[in-house]
């Protein structure tokens, strides 16, 4: 099941109003403000008609209800005019008036649908969308079948769906049959397994490489191979963990220990970490040195795991030759964490660099950005976001409280 809080309001509705009045108030809204689909809506009273007619369908009705599938009826507008029993469930909403004039980032509290007066579709992050470009294709008169990432407002949690969009007419009025899907589960375990059985396959491939040598190698280099062993064997037992730390993270099984931080020791052992690490061969990592040292409070196994995340993500980002910068600051009540590299991420992966399933390294990796988010927001009480231009470079940003 999607874990979608119950009983909460969709984001854009206003209880206290009548149900005309709520449309109404969207059309207050600039109309014309979009980066991608059309932003314009129907108003309250054709809403209602468009409606009335689903509603009249009585074995459409029947059907749609009895089917555990989550479907919605999209006007040309994008806007909910039905949904089933499943969907409305789904939001704990007792009735049709709850949802019925939103549109579905909207009603589903997708973390972008209040970004621009426009609405949801209408930013930038929505030309990536593959429910809103489902619904564009279906207004076209072509059946299509997408998959889709949300990003919802509430816990920084994601859903991975498989969305099918199908033009459809009733009584002359054009609209768009939505069905849901969540394959999140799929999702999750595709991804976790080729990212865990990728790293922990390369680790134990060098380990095994290293242990073969010790067998036959000189006293000279005895000593530094079995260093190298011992890193190796380190790593190994530390990607297990990682795994393990964002497993529990999904479940919400994760326990937190917190402790009194160094801001400037912790930088300073994930530098060591990482130059001994492969992605910084030929690579180089340093502290700003207008960090300072600052004492706080958090938990230090998780801050180093979401501040290692960004550093690996910056050093595999970089060319050969180039630099990767630590830093932290304190401002009041918080302590920020910065990660800067000199190149641009590119406009492709800005919009999606968040998300469970994407990576530029290709299809079963990408889990390093997304627990950089998950970790700070559901666990640490903190904030993660990045920067990028091609004058200034990449900077991804970590903000936490100093006292937890």
């Amino acid at each position: 099941m999607l874990k979608v809080k119950k009983g909460k309001e969709a984001p854009s509705a206003l209880p206290s109003q009548p149900f005309i009045s709520r449309i109404e108030c969207h059309m207050a809204r600039n109309s014309n403000s979009t980066r991608h689909a059309p932003a314009e809506r129907a108003d309250g009273r054709i809403i209602a008609q468009q409606s009335k007619i689903l509603t009249n369908q009585s074995l459409l009705v029947d059907v749609l209800n009895a089917v555990s599938t989550l479907v919605v009826i999209l006007n040309r507008e994008r806007q909910i005019v039905f949904a089933n029993k499943a969907f409305l469930d789904l939001l704990g909403k007792e009735n049709l008036k709850a949802v019925t004039g939103l549109r579905l980032g909207e009603a589903m509290g997708c973390m972008h649908s209040d970004e621009t007066n426009g609405g949801c579709g209408t930013t930038v992050f929505c030309k990536m969308c593959g429910a809103v470009n489902a619904m564009l294709s279906a207004q076209t008169g072509k059946e299509d079948v997408q998959e889709c990432r949300i990003n919802l407002k509430e816990g920084g949690m994601a859903m991975d769906l498989k969305v099918m969009a199908s033009p459809f007419r009733v009584v002359g009025e054009e609209f768009t049959v939505f069905s849901i899907l969540d394959i999140a589960d799929e999702k999750r375990r595709d991804v976790l397994e080729r990212i865990f059985m990728h790293d922990l396959m390369n680790t134990a491939g060098g380990l095994r490489g290293f242990t073969r040598l010790l067998t036959s190698a000189s006293e000279e280099d005895l000593s530094q191979f079995s260093l190298i062993v011992n890193k190796l064997a380190e790593k190994l037992v530390d990607e297990i963990e990682a795994h393990k730390q964002l497993r529990q993270a999904e479940n919400a099984d994760l326990e937190i220990q917190i402790n009194h931080i160094n801001s400037l020791e912790l930088l300073k052992e994930v530098r060591v970490t990482y130059m001994n690490h492969e992605v910084a061969s030929d690579r180089d990592i340093q502290i700003d040195p207008e960090t300072g040292e600052h004492i706080f409070s958090s938990d230090e196994s998780l801050l180093k795991r979401v501040i290692g995340n960004m550093t690996k993500n910056a050093l595999e980002a970089v060319k050969p030759g180039e630099t990767v910068t630590l830093s932290c600051s304190k401002s009041r009540d918080k302590i920020r964490f910065t990660v800067h590299n000199p190149g641009e991420m590119s406009r492709e992966a800005s919009l999606q660099v968040f998300q469970r399933s994407f990576s530029t390294k290709g299809r079963g990796r990408g889990l390093g950005t997304y627990s950089m988010r998950l970790l700070s927001e559901r666990y640490l009480n903190g904030r993660v976001d990045f920067e990028t231009s091609p004058e200034s470079g990449t900077t991804f940003t970590a903000c936490f409280p100093l006292e937890f």
